[in-house]
């Protein structure tokens, strides 16, 4: 019972097990905490009784790696500790089963790929189920509709999310189960498309024909924030474009395939090798097709030749160029990443059409061969290819370089083009309380380098789709100027399979009827209003709008430091443009993981760790310890050191609580009169060697209390797990002989205020502990509550220790007291381990050098000291000023000496069985 929330334990009523151990007490007390509810939300407070988390939603495409684990563990800490603060912990849980990795995966799992051209098969059989992590290929996969590949998505990711949330619960995690979300379910689809339809409403959203970031694997457009750049082996031909007399210029390029796609020569406009050329006209080689010098202060003149073709479009400079200087549009990449399949109109040269010819329909790198061919013959490549790294734009989870390919997409307003939305944003940032805070000049430097609106439409299947419909004109022609809306109360829809209001599904595809926007929206677009989504924004139930009222704007943005650009940033435009304030106070930000070498953990390395293999072998605590030592921001190394280190530590508070219960049951050894069984009164507290202790505990639960408001998880177990070992390793081996109420090795007995106030100092040190430690290992200290409380509820639903009661308690000592005890009983005890005898040998007589400083503190606990060192002569303290020099009380035999003893006999060794 706590000092707070003062009552009586019989601890003799309390069953205790034989033997202490971590074993099982996950599936034992997972099970208990379902059946008992006790992470359920309540929804019964005010805001600012309530604190919630938008808990981030796991990608449903595989398997969780430990990383994973040790992210969500830091904010299972917070949520624990808020709940036993008193809050109404909000807590949810959702999966992110759209997007293209959940697609691949499918693909690979059930060996099918989409044809859109196909019917919908409601008998249809995949091929495979499950492949070994063995890769089919696309000519190997069985078509199948859209509709029957997303139903194979639904059925794989719902496996997959029995899994997740099997892990999750052996971790420990204490979420509410009951507000579990999927991303594409009914009610996160209605909000996302009602937050697209409103963004569109007012002008927010847009569609535009533009050049884009194209994966020609995924055949999808990519944003800015899904953007990687890796090295890429390539070559650098110098090809000659000539004027009209046949004088070369030179040009250095690395994608010479693309010559029939170029529209301007482009150099800097302070370069002087060039501007005797600006306003000139050139012609490209092999093409002959006449293109202009123009000056751009983008280009750079340091490399290659100085001068680049601007193709339409090779890379992002390439848009830049065509955009600023109003260049014609020249694409000949297709979406596949392949030549067109037509001689384009501006090529007039017979020569130039034939050259083109023999590139149509094949890949660049084909393409690329058959160009630098032709330049060889035509004698348009001054020397050989030299070879070159360059960097290189993927989509993150692609393996080809990107197109930039001309398509029709949606647009979201993210600042990237508008200078007010960009100020208000960063402005935004500064609102937000960054965990750690130098994490927060990564989101100002992604808002500060946006340079367009964050592209949100997918060319693929399973996701959200865009609940728009489009007319169709009496000649056939889509308007997509002018989109069919469906009105909110009818949301979510599938415009593939509904029909907008006024039209009939014979109108669909049809002249003068409808046809329905093919295009779904990027994951992140979904997955950036989880606030809007758990929060039940928008929705007319009663219960909707008190939840809403209760939880949102949301209290805690736990995730990983590298999405901040896409997750962070993106859940940050939604809420200023829909709800207009930020849609939490704070954000958690955890590092990496690394492997034993230092090496990042990730899928594609090879290197990760399933998580249930160490929960297996050392225990959901102790994993959730090694997890908890880690600091947010950093990266930390896969240690099993340290989760060993964790086990310990929870089977030590296990046997130290049995240990404190135990004291006091009648047996032969130990009979103490039924007066000195402990009530956990703070009243009954008054050695002064148990008041240090007190004292001790009261500054460990204001520094812990503060670390953790302060989301420092690492630093609260730290000073709480330094005083559970000092607690044990001092003050139980100093207290435990009068806890037991023994006589001492001269025959002296305690008297029953003596044995009540170590029982009482054990009781209530115990209990506090068992709360401090509970975020961090939820099963070992449920245990242990349960032993101490009898079964009056968990230790996750009690009150968070407040330092004020134990500060009383001790009224006034000193906590270093028990440091300068402890480091008085190591100093006898050295002379044993210097004799090379047992510790229970006695100690007839010794004598003690003590600093001025530690005097007073050493005579306080003198008889303890005695009894823990077995002393059955005198022990004089003697005041010595002239030290050597010492490191501080408690480090070693620092501050104390003994300067004269004399050892008994040592304990005869019992004869072996």
């Amino acid at each position: 019972m706590s000092a707070e929330n003062q009552g009586i334990v019989n601890a003799h009523l309390t069953p205790l097990p034989d033997r202490v151990g971590v074993d099982g007490l996950e599936e034992k007390w997972c099970r208990d905490w379902d059946e008992s509810g006790v992470y359920r939300f309540r929804n019964t407070r005010e805001r600012s009784g309530v604190y919630s988390i938008d808990t981030p939603p796991p990608t449903v495409s595989g398997h969780l790696h430990v990383g994973h684990v040790f992210s969500y563990t830091h904010t299972d800490v917070i949520a624990r500790f808020k709940r036993m603060q008193g809050y109404d912990v909000f807590y949810p849980m959702g999966w992110d089963d759209n997007g293209l990795p959940t697609e691949r995966r499918v693909q690979n799992y059930y060996g099918v790929r989409v044809d859109t051209s196909l019917k919908y098969d409601p008998d249809f059989k995949p091929p495979f189920h499950g492949t070994k992590g063995k890769k089919i290929s696309a000519k190997d996969q069985v078509p199948v509709s859209r509709q029957n590949f997303i139903e194979l998505c639904e059925e794989l990711t719902a496996e997959d999310e029995k899994l997740f949330e099997q892990l999750w619960r052996s971790l420990g995690l204490s979420v509410d189960w009951s507000q579990t979300y999927h991303t594409i379910g009914e009610h996160p689809r209605r909000v996302a498309q009602k937050a697209f339809l409103r963004n569109l409403a007012r002008g927010e959203a847009y569609q535009k024909e533009a050049p884009g970031l194209w994966d020609v694997t995924f055949q999808t457009a990519v944003a800015q924030a899904e953007l990687e750049s890796r090295e890429y082996d390539g070559f650098y031909h110098r090809v000659a474009f000539r004027f009209a007399d046949g004088t070369p210029i030179y040009i250095e390029t690395t994608r010479p395939e693309l010559l029939a796609a170029c529209g301007a020569l482009i150099a800097h406009p302070d370069d002087k090798r060039y501007q005797k050329y600006f306003g000139q006209k050139v012609y490209s080689p092999l093409f002959k097709v006449e293109v202009p010098i123009l000056a751009h202060p983008a280009a750079e003149m340091d490399k290659g030749a100085g001068i680049a073709m601007c193709c339409t479009f090779g890379d992002v400079t390439d848009v830049q160029w065509w955009r600023d200087l109003n260049l014609p549009t020249r694409s000949i990449i297709q979406r596949n990443g392949r030549i067109v399949m037509d001689v384009p109109d501006w090529i007039t040269d017979e020569g130039g059409r034939r050259i083109f010819e023999q590139t149509e329909g094949k890949t660049t790198f084909s393409a690329r061969k058959i160009i630098v061919d032709a330049l060889r013959e035509s004698g348009d490549l001054d020397g050989e290819p030299k070879p070159t790294k360059r960097m290189t734009n993927f989509y993150e989870k692609g393996d080809k370089p990107l197109e930039i390919v001309t398509s029709r997409q949606w647009y979201l307003r993210n600042g990237g083009t508008n200078q007010k939305l960009n100020k208000e944003l960063l402005e935004r940032g500064k609102e937000l309380n960054f965990h750690p805070d130098f994490m927060r000049v990564r989101y100002n430097n992604w808002v500060e380098g946006l340079n367009g609106d964050w592209l949100i439409s997918r060319q693929r299947f399973f996701g959200v789709p865009f609940p728009l419909w489009y007319p169709v004109k009496e000649n056939g022609e889509t308007d997509y100027a002018h989109p069919i809306t469906p009105a909110e109360d009818r949301l979510p829809i599938d415009p593939s399979s509904d029909v907008p209001e006024g039209f009939e599904e014979s109108q669909r595809d049809q002249p003068g009827g409808f046809t329905a926007e093919k295009d779904i929206m990027d994951t992140w677009a979904t997955s950036s209003l989880t606030p809007q989504i758990v929060t039940h924004w928008a929705e007319p139930g009663e219960q909707d709008q008190a939840l809403f009222k209760a939880t949102f704007p949301m209290d805690l943005r736990p995730q990983g430091q590298d999405i901040i650009r896409t997750w962070l940033f993106s859940s940050m435009d939604r809420a200023h443009l829909e709800n207009g304030c930020l849609p939490w106070s704070d954000t958690t930000l955890s590092g990496w993981i690394l492997d034993p070498d230092h090496k990042k953990m990730s899928k594609s390395k090879g290197n990760v760790v399933v998580p249930d293999e160490p929960i297996k072998k050392y225990g959901a605590d102790a994993v959730r310890y090694w997890a908890s030592c880690a600091r947010l921001g950093l990266d930390a190394t896969y240690d099993e050191g340290q989760m060993k280190i964790g086990r310990r530590l929870a089977v030590k508070l296990l046997n130290a609580v049995k240990f404190a219960l135990a004291i006091g049951r009648e047996d032969e050894n130990h009979k103490v009169t039924q007066a000195a069984e402990a009530t956990w009164d703070p009243a009954d507290v008054t050695v002064p060697l148990d008041r240090a202790v007190l004292a001790g505990l009261a500054q460990v639960i204001d520094q812990a209390t503060k670390a953790l408001e302060s989301y420092e998880h690492s630093k609260a177990l730290e000073v709480t797990e330094s005083f559970f070992w000092d607690f044990c390793d001092n003050y139980i081996e100093l207290a435990k002989n009068r806890a037991y109420g023994t006589a001492d090795a001269t025959g002296r007995t305690p008297d029953e205020a003596q044995v009540l106030s170590a029982r009482t100092t054990l009781g209530l040190v115990l209990d506090a502990l068992d709360r401090l430690l509970a975020p961090f290992l939820p099963f070992a200290t449920e245990e242990a509550w349960q032993w101490m409380h009898q079964g009056d509820g968990s230790v996750h639903r009690a009150s968070w220790p407040r330092s004020e009661s134990y500060r009383a308690a001790a009224q006034g000592q000193d906590p270093d007291l028990l440091a300068w005890a402890g480091t008085a009983l190591a100093a006898l005890r050295r002379i044993k381990s210097e004799a090379k005898v047992s510790m229970k040998t006695p100690i007839l007589s010794a004598s003690l050098s003590v600093a001025p400083e530690g005097l007073e503190a050493v005579k306080a606990a003198l008889d303890d000291i005695a009894e823990a060192g077995r002393v059955t002569g005198d022990l004089d303290l003697v005041e010595e000023t002239d030290q050597p020099e010492a490191k501080g009380a408690g480090e070693d035999e620092a501050g104390i000496r003994v300067t004269t003893s004399q050892l008994g006999e040592p304990p005869a060794k019992k004869p072996r069985k």
